[in-house]
């Protein structure tokens, strides 16, 4: 009977009883896969294949299927398989990790063919007329090709483990040794401890399932397994204490051992090589041989015994067991005797005696692992212990070497080395000749692979600090030894935090960045208590402790905050650590903690206030903005709140906000926020911290106002600026120690108008000008501020001057008096020659101010006072321009001031117009007529010309038009016209044609006094 869609009711029956049944078995396959312990990482992208082609089968399920019949074929074709994969499942989680490991190739090679089958099923199932989504058909077809290609290959020691069992079987191995390395290569793959008892009863385990192949008489997986157990059992390691202590007091007790090792038999010689037998093989005449002798012996086509020389029956070579293992026997029975026969040596005070024994012990151990259980059995290790503390370098050393080679897989022995007070006299040695370091660092790191001695070993003191030493060794083996044993000792979170206090940072801020809450609370706690230098800052962003340090103080809990902000207060010292630290969002948590009107601890408060502040005074290192990403610094808001949080706050936290405004506000494109500080009240607000007892507020106080009273506010401070506040500055340039705090107060002086003559009036009351006067040139003393500081305070000082010197004064002669009274002159003359550019333009144009006075002084000068003058004593010689008496604190002469020479220098220094400056200073002595010669040939003289001349061509606009003005009055002398005319002639045209509109005529006027141009030419 047929449907409504002419489908066989009884068919869809079927194809759904095998759909159910194949999701479930799918699942069940899937989950199996997950558990497989070893090559788990293919049987997990198994278990992903699996996965996928459930919900597939999930998703067909739900649809019309046109070809049940069809289907169903295809869903028992996958059914089989699915079986398959988990036939060979169930065998991998229930077989020994010993056989798995063995087996792990031919495992996977069945998975792999399954899987291929499995993609190539897919490819079979009838997907037309099932309305399936677009995406879902692509999905199923990029299955399908994934597991057609999918490759599923053991992992890279599981390879190296397989080829080292097949090189053994195939070379016949013997040794111990080899067995040993093996067996712990597989225990370590496989997860199973290393200890005796683990490892025989794995390999007990092992044997089992040797017998049951047998039993199933599977002969190829039974031979296989039966060579590598032969192979396995020859290692030492399974062989527990007590049983190698009864082995070699077995061997050392069975006579001779009194230092005289028993000869050989003469049966253990080769009768070709004549020596003894490594492998001996028995061949059909009855006669032994080595077997690599006998072979080669054979196979140059001899068939008769080399010996008796009778034909052999068979080329047939069968081992000698019996006669293998008395050889063996009789070496080890003569090693224990070598071993015992070392200790007086080693007790001995001879040193070629002890190295002599000690080189005997050296080789002993690295021969085979089993000799470093005997060393110890004969209970050497003390002995040598103690040769750690010899006098003799060579000794130590050798030592050193031999307890690494006893300590190498042999936890008793490294106990034995530990608990013989071994740990502190290799850490001794860390510290002496490289080669004796080199030995007790890769000593310490062997030791360090037991967790109670690495324990120990941290726990040393000054340890760590040598080990991170060595890190800069020039031996590349020292070098790893010492970062693999740092590696070890990371385990404790203790020597993590003594290795970030010796600059070796990567596990602290490994921990930080992945380690549980307390432990990220203890790393930052140490971080903030550290000294840390700006190149352990800058390593310690470099390798990503800040991030979580910020995330600590946003989400963290209050012990939490604590520690991470106490580190991020240290880190923020560093300007280049400003734009991660901000990067990584700190500014807002920060900000946050500052204005929080809970009962945050007040600790809290002081290091988000002191972190933000060295942030802030990063800035104006770096020149841009704070919070150029945000602008949350800038808001109207946040700046009022910091600037009210001032009058709330302790002096700790009133410091660090002051040094964050004053960073805010003190970069060249911060104009906007000065502005609104401004209108905030800031400068009002900040007067009274000038006179706080404190300079942590003070001083950044001070700065601040310095600040937001430049770019043409000095009026809204002198509105605030009382008697009271003055005086308080002018005490601050007398009795402050510090040049910062100096520069700060004559800045802000600097920055009142100078047109206000009653602020200079109360300036002079407060005894201002001397304080001025004596900051032009300041001195180093043990509070002095670096070079930047200093010439910032001469370039304020020089500025506040000018107040005093401006002929804008109606009182000027009387201002300039007080000043030359007080020496400024020569000291300004000192800062032309010294100073920055800056300084050089505001001294040059205070000198250029008494200039001005020094024609009217200098004609009172020369006019005889009384009848008796011809009763004087005979007059000083005038000076070169004025001709009278004159004098610096007189008549302000710059001849006399000996100020020509460095106001001509500074005519070639063209920043900040200090060419300008020297210029209009040297202009003043060539205003008057009379005294033009005089001063033309001073300025000549001083080679001053030839720099004015230059001027016409590099200078500024206004430099170019002051030159121009004193060319015209220079080349009015013919002797200076016909020297300089030439030179000038060029550079004069070319002001005619680009000059200001103010240069042109007068350079023409110059043109024609050298006749260059005629007097109608149109220029003028």
């Amino acid at each position: 009977m047929k449907d409504a869609t002419g489908m066989d009711n009884a068919m869809l029956a079927r194809y759904s009883e095998v759909l159910t049944r194949m999701l479930k078995e799918v699942e069940r396959a899937e989950r199996a896969a997950k558990g497989v312990l070893i090559e788990d990482e293919n049987f997990r992208m198994l278990s992903k294949y699996l996965e996928s082609i459930r919900l597939i089968l999930e998703e067909l399920g739900s649809k019309n299927v046109s070809d049940p019949a069809g289907m169903q074929v295809t869903l028992m074709s996958i059914e089989q398989e699915v079986a398959k994969a988990q036939y060979v499942i169930s065998i991998c989680t229930s077989k020994s990790k010993f056989y798995l490991i063995l087996k792990c190739q031919e495992f996977l090679k069945e998975i792999e063919d399954i899987t291929h089958e499995i993609g190539h099923c897919l490819d079979s199932i009838p997907v037309s007329g099932m309305d399936l989504a677009v995406e879902t058909l692509e999905t199923m077809t990029k299955l399908s090709s994934d597991m057609r290609k999918a490759q599923f290959k053991p992992g890279t020691d599981e390879e190296a483990i397989l080829v080292k069992i097949n090189d053994g079987i195939r070379s016949r191995q013997t040794n111990s040794e080899y067995a040993n390395h093996l067996l712990l290569q597989i225990a370590r793959a496989v997860g199973v401890p290393t200890n005796p008892a683990s490892l025989k009863e794995e390999l007990d385990v092992l044997k089992r399932e040797k017998e049951d192949a047998r039993a199933r008489e599977n002969q190829e997986e039974y031979r296989y397994l039966e060579q590598i157990i032969v192979l396995l059992s020859r290692a030492d390691a399974i062989t527990s204490a007590s049983e190698k202590d009864q082995n070699y007091q077995k061997k050392r007790g069975s006579g001779g051992w009194r230092g005289h090792p028993l000869p050989p038999l003469q049966t253990f010689y080769c009768p070709i090589t004549h020596e003894i037998m490594e492998e001996p093989v028995e061949i059909a005449s009855g006669q032994t041989y080595e077997r690599a002798a006998i072979e080669k012996w054979l196979s140059a086509g001899n068939s008769n015994c080399p010996t008796t020389k009778v034909e052999l029956e068979s080329l047939e070579i069968k081992p000698n067991l019996a006669l293998r293992q008395s050889i063996q026997e009789w070496r080890e029975r003569n090693i224990a005797i070598s071993i015992a026969a070392t200790k007086p040596k080693l007790q001995s005070t001879s040193e070629s005696e002890i190295c002599s024994a000690l080189r005997t012990l050296l080789a002993l151990s690295e021969e085979k692992g089993i000799h470093r259980y005997w060393i110890a059995l004969e209970g050497l290790i003390p002995c040598l212990v103690q040769l750690l503390s010899s006098n003799q370098k060579i000794v130590r050393k050798e030592t050193l070497e031999l307890l690494r080679s006893l300590s190498v897989d042999n936890k008793e022995n490294k106990e034995n080395i530990a608990a013989a007070g071994a740990i502190k006299l290799v850490v001794k040695s860390l510290a002496r000749d490289v080669g004796e370091g080199r030995q007790a660092v890769a000593l310490l790191r062997e030791l360090s692979k037991d967790p109670e001695i690495c324990e120990k070993i941290g726990k040393v003191q000054g340890c760590i600090l040598l080990l991170v030493t060595m890190l800069n060794a020039e031996n590349a083996q020292s070098v790893a030894d010492a970062r693999e044993l740092l590696n070890n000792l990371a385990n404790n979170d203790q020597n993590v935090v003594q290795m970030g206090e010796a600059n070796y940072f990567g596990p602290l801020a490994q921990r930080l960045n992945e380690g549980p809450d307390m432990t990220k609370i203890l790393m930052a706690s140490a971080l903030s208590r550290m000294g840390l230098t700006d190149q352990s800052k800058a390593t310690l962003a470099a390798q990503g402790a800040i991030p979580p340090l910020v995330k600590m103080i946003s989400v963290g809990k209050l012990e939490s905050k604590a520690a991470a902000l106490g580190a991020l207060k240290n880190l923020s010292t560093l300007a280049e650590n400003r734009e991660i630290m901000i990067e990584a969002g700190v500014i807002p948590p920060i900000l946050r903690l500052l204005f929080s009107v809970t009962s945050v601890v007040m600790s809290l408060k002081e290091n988000a206030a002191a972190t933000l502040g060295n942030l802030a005074m990063a800035s104006t290192n770096a020149g841009t903005k704070i919070d150029h990403h945000g602008n949350i610094l800038e808001s109207d808001e946040t700046l009022f709140q910091l600037l009210s949080l001032l009058n709330l706050a302790g002096p700790m936290i009133q410091g660090h906000l002051l040094r964050a405004l004053l960073g805010m506000s003190s970069i060249s494109d911060a104009r906007e926020v000065r502005t609104k500080m401004r209108e905030g009240g800031a400068i009002q607000l900040l007067l009274p911290f000038c006179e706080a007892p404190g300079e942590e507020v003070r001083i950044p106080a001070l700065k601040l106002l310095k600040c937001l009273s430049s770019e043409g506010a000095g009026k809204d401070l002198a509105d605030h600026l009382g008697p009271t506040y003055i005086k308080a500055l002018v005490k601050l340039l007398v009795d402050s120690s510090g040049d910062e705090e100096k520069m700060a107060s004559v800045g802000i002086i600097n920055n009142l108008p100078m047109s206000n003559a009653k602020m200079t009036d109360v300036l002079l009351q407060a005894d201002a000008l001397p304080a001025i006067v004596n900051l032009l040139n300041p001195s180093r003393g043990p509070k002095s501020g670096p070079r930047t500081v200093r010439n910032a305070l001469a370039e304020c000082a020089s500025g506040a001057l000018l107040r005093f010197t401006s002929p804008e004064n109606s009182n000027v002669r009387v201002l300039q008096q007080k000043a030359a009274d007080l020496d400024a002159i020569p000291r300004l003359v000192t800062l032309l020659q010294t100073g920055t550019p800056l300084a050089k333009c505001k001294a040059a144009t205070a000198l250029g101010h008494f200039s001005l006075s020094s024609e009217g002084l200098a004609l009172k000068e020369n006019v005889p006072r009384s009848c008796f003058s011809c009763f004087r004593p005979a007059m000083p010689v005038g000076c070169s321009i004025h001709g009278g008496p004159c004098s610096v604190k007189t008549t302000f002469c710059l001849v006399m001031a000996q100020a020509v020479q460095p106001l001509v220098q500074a005519l070639e220094v063209q920043e900040n117009g200090a060419d300008y400056a020297a210029l209009t200073a040297l202009g003043t002595l060539l205003v008057n007529d009379a005294t033009l010669e005089n001063a033309v040939k001073v300025i000549a003289q001083a080679q001053g010309i030839r720099l004015i001349v230059r001027l016409l061509t590099v200078g500024s606009v206004d430099a170019k038009e002051k030159a121009v003005w004193m060319l015209e009055r220079v080349f009015r002398i013919e002797e200076y016209k016909i020297e300089f005319g030439s030179t000038a002639q060029m550079p004069l045209i070319d002001l005619t044609q680009k000059g200001s509109i103010a240069t042109r005529p007068l350079a023409a006027k110059i043109l024609a006094h050298l006749n260059i141009l005629h007097n109608q030419s149109t220029y003028f």
